[in-house]
């Protein structure tokens, strides 16, 4: 579904990433790891479009995303990829329904059809009573867990998160970790997770070692 072909980042003289290559397959739930400064998010926004390589390429199901215009981009984005970040990034103003609904209403869905979708989600994430509610009246693992409907409602193919457990207590991070394997199995998403969690990381079908900007093992269940 997902190839990286020899990818190469540099910021001024730092070569963050160093020829990285790597395939994802459909529906697999993948982990990648390493110390800080390893190009685990760096590698991540490429794969996502929000980012451009300096060199190489990056196809979803045989398509050269990296040759599209932005305009183009910007749209294959919306309907093919959903962001799960740290911080949940939810608009403080708008109430967990508005939140969710967004993605959807930018990428042209009608008004109606977009909140619909919006609270079918939160309902299967158990948080249909708290549609109204905004950001600061959430708990953290309640905002995370809005932030994987905005990132599902455009039924995207994958799901990147940038360590999406990281700012969650042991019993947040749990139930987390289980919704993400679960969508995969029900949804059928397939998920690439930047991730300092042990835990999760071992929970994954593969395993990418990432250090000094090269993928140094790849390894399966």
């Amino acid at each position: 579904m997902i190839e990286a072909k020899d990818i190469v980042k540099r910021y001024g003289s730092l070569e963050v990433l160093r020829g990285v290559s790597v395939s994802i397959g459909d529906g697999e739930v993948v982990s990648i790891v390493g110390p800080s400064g390893a190009g685990k998010t760096t590698l991540l926004q490429i794969m996502g479009t929000l980012d451009g390589a300096d060199g190489g390429s990056v196809l979803y199901d045989g398509v050269d995303v990296s040759r599209m215009k932005d305009r183009e981009l910007a749209r294959f984005r919306n309907r093919n990829i959903g962001f799960v970040f740290q911080f949940h990034q939810l608009l403080p103003e708008f109430t967990m329904l508005e939140n969710v609904a967004l993605p959807a209403l930018i990428g042209g869905m009608k008004r109606a059809d977009a909140y619909e979708r919006a609270r079918e989600l939160l309902d299967y994430l158990k948080l249909s009573d708290r549609l109204d509610h905004k950001p600061a009246q959430l708990s953290g693992g309640e905002c995370q867990r809005v932030a994987v409907a905005r990132a599902l409602v455009n039924k995207p193919k994958v799901i990147l998160a940038d360590e999406p457990s990281g700012s969650l207590d042991s019993q947040n991070k749990l139930e987390l970790h289980k919704l993400f394997f679960d969508l995969r199995d029900e949804m059928g998403q397939t998920f690439v997770i930047v991730t300092h969690d042990i835990s999760l990381a071992a929970q994954a079908d593969r395993t990418l070692h990432m250090r000094d900007g090269v993928i140094e093992t790849d390894t399966s269940l």
